[in-house]
């Protein structure tokens, strides 16, 4: 984290709608789904260990957070209902995936369809 870093000074997940809502000390806000959240968690699991590394996650539109868990004064843990629950959110993450939402997430969704994968989860 740099000392630049916005923080959050609000965190609140809406279960219902399977949303985390971010408010940062700079004004900026943001509303996350929790699909979005899982996709691109920053957990070895997901992102690999290097470039080249990262995982797909398929089938994560139904994902929903069960519970939030502060790291220090600098992150939190998320808790998902498939069970993932790796990966440390950092304020500068949650920063950085917010404000580049779209970009990510049209990245996210041109890579399901070059994959042949789709969102919804497989019976």
């Amino acid at each position: 984290m740099t000392k630049n870093t916005p923080i959050p000074k609000e965190i609140n997940l809406h279960q219902k709608s399977r949303v985390l809502e971010l408010t940062f000390d700079n004004g900026e806000h943001f509303e996350l789904s929790c699909e979005y959240l899982r996709v691109y968690s920053p957990s070895a699991e997901v992102r690999g260990h290097g470039p080249g590394e990262e995982v797909l996650q398929v089938g994560k539109a139904d994902v929903n957070i069960d519970k939030i868990e502060p790291v220090g004064t600098y992150a939190i843990q998320l808790f998902f209902d498939d069970g993932h629950d790796t990966g440390i959110y950092s304020w500068d993450w949650l920063y950085h995936i917010g404000k580049n939402h779209e970009k990510l997430w049209q990245t996210y969704l041109d890579k399901m369809e070059k994959a042949g994968e789709k969102r919804a989860p497989t019976s």
